[in-house]
């Protein structure tokens, strides 16, 4: 079985998350990576667990992971689920 989320794959995905997504990627780190004070983030790897995060505040930059609550089957499940989060981080952080 091939690995879905290939070194490739990976990169392309955060390539796109990070130029046309930031907001969401900030986001993902603020709400799901505990780290409310972050003012930018940067996603470096996503897996089928999840996705390694690299937030920043105002004096650090903090690793952060965030775990998926299943494990992702491919590519296009991905897509899903981050669309899906990033809907529930902004319903969380408008509560």
């Amino acid at each position: 079985m091939t690995n879905p989320f290939s070194p490739e794959i990976s990169d392309r995905i955060c390539k796109h998350m990070n130029e046309d997504h930031a907001d969401a990627v900030l986001l993902y780190a603020q709400v799901y990576g505990n780290t409310a004070t972050a003012i930018s983030a940067a996603m470096l790897k996503i897996d089928a667990q999840g996705m390694d995060l690299l937030a920043r505040n105002e004096t650090s930059e903090i690793p952060v992971r965030v775990t998926f609550d299943h494990e992702l089957q491919d590519a296009k499940e991905a897509h899903h689920v981050l669309v899906e989060m990033m809907k529930q981080a902004r319903q969380n952080a408008n509560a």
